[in-house]
């Protein structure tokens, strides 16, 4: 009889039960060598030739990875922005590819800058609205549709499942920005994605120490060959140390992704319900929320730790009061900390539009909050106090 399978927090937890063959360890070790001995009749026989593509530092956490997601194989890079990019990076100079109005900043530059001088024919659409997505599909050119879900910093969710259908009638493939969600509240690979990209520095990691990216692939196809080329090729591989890091923040995952969604749903509740200090919260989780219906079909268990409030303007009325009344806001908490980044077990406050610049289609009044592990309560009194002083 074939054992039952295992839970995703028992996959995480054991690493997927990982034992050192030579020295019974249960923690892997750390392998720093660069490259590794050939056979005396001149064949590789261990399968490893260079570290750059080939480091054995990788094994542990691809493999959690991989099977987090239910896919066939994981690749490591150096930073979700390698991982992302070699998804385009694989395709060919005149290529369609479609990618969402709403995502993660440096992403959407690249894709609007590096991207299109190389020769990617690149649209950007409200990938949320079925229709639109339909409507911008150029079947036998569009290649690549890229989605994130939801979407940093506005939280906009789209339906993985029925952007498959649509990609792949028209010819396309399908990669997923699953960083949010993670693989324990959504399994794009599941709903038809042929591709997930997880930004490992955030909650795969989840401890703000190191920078990491991570693709999965729903099979081994030409499309997943040429991206472990680009990998090797491009070099935006990471570090033994970091790997190693890496597996054992994966170790926790379960148990940090569920306090901050538990804490994030009654952050948004509490500041949802008619507070004088805050005009909006944009949150999957809300019921009034555009995307939660959808986001209660694909995210099972949690709704993320991700969440934006937009604040009231204090002494002043407006965009303008607004802006500086957010500003105001992030410069009074003192458990928050005014940083970049989400996923962390520590919580983080961020005015998005000043780090966006130009263009952002974040609004000037609106935080964007990564929620930490700490004490909700805490949290939410930070907030209270903060909010509170910048009244003007």
């Amino acid at each position: 009889m074939d054992p039952k399978p295992l839970h995703p927090e028992s996959i995480a937890a054991q690493a997927l039960g990982h034992v050192d063959e030579r020295t019974r360890a249960i923690i892997p070790p750390i392998h720093v060598s660069s490259t590794y001995l050939r056979d005396p009749d001149n064949q590789y026989r261990s399968g490893r030739v260079y570290a750059r593509a080939d480091n054995p530092a990788f094994d542990a956490a691809e493999a959690v990875i991989a099977a987090l997601e239910g896919g066939h194989q994981a690749m490591l890079f150096s930073s979700g922005m390698a991982a992302a990019t070699a998804c385009f990076q694989a395709l060919s100079p005149g290529d369609h590819v479609l990618a969402p109005k709403v995502m993660y900043w440096s992403l959407r530059n690249w894709l609007m800058g590096f991207a299109t001088q190389w020769g990617l024919q690149v649209e950007l659409i409200d990938m949320h609205e079925p229709a639109v997505l339909r409507a911008a599909l150029k079947p036998g050119r569009t290649k690549l549709v890229w989605v994130e879900t939801p979407a940093n910093p506005l939280w906009t969710v789209t339906d993985i499942e029925d952007a498959a259908r649509a990609a792949h009638a028209a010819g396309a493939r399908l990669a997923v920005d699953s960083t949010v969600a993670t693989p324990l509240l959504t399994r794009p690979l599941a709903l038809g994605a042929d591709v997930v990209m997880h930004a490992a520095t955030k909650y795969l990691n989840g401890h703000s120490d190191l920078i990491a990216g991570a693709l999965v692939t729903r099979e081994d196809d030409d499309y997943w060959q040429t991206l472990r080329r680009v990998r090797a090729q491009l070099g935006g591989t990471l570090g033994s140390f970091e790997a190693w890091l890496l597996q054992r923040g994966l170790r926790t995952l379960h148990l940090r992704v569920r306090a901050a969604c538990e804490s994030a749903m009654t952050i948004a509740t509490h500041f949802a319900a008619n507070h004088a200090r805050v005009a909006e919260v944009l949150y999957p989780g809300l019921p009034g929320f555009a995307g939660h219906e959808v986001a209660k079909r694909q995210m099972q268990g949690g709704f993320g730790g991700m969440l934006s409030i937009r604040v009231r303007g204090g002494s002043k009325d407006g965009a303008e009061g607004g802006e500086a009344a957010a500003i105001a806001t992030a410069a009074n908490v003192r458990l928050w900390k005014r940083a970049t980044s989400l996923g962390g077990t520590e919580s983080l406050i961020e005015h998005r539009a000043s780090v966006e610049g130009a263009g952002t289609p974040a609004p000037a009044d609106l935080l964007r909050l990564s929620v930490g592990i700490e004490h909700v309560d805490d949290l939410i009194a930070d907030l209270e106090q903060a909010l509170a002083r910048a009244r003007g």
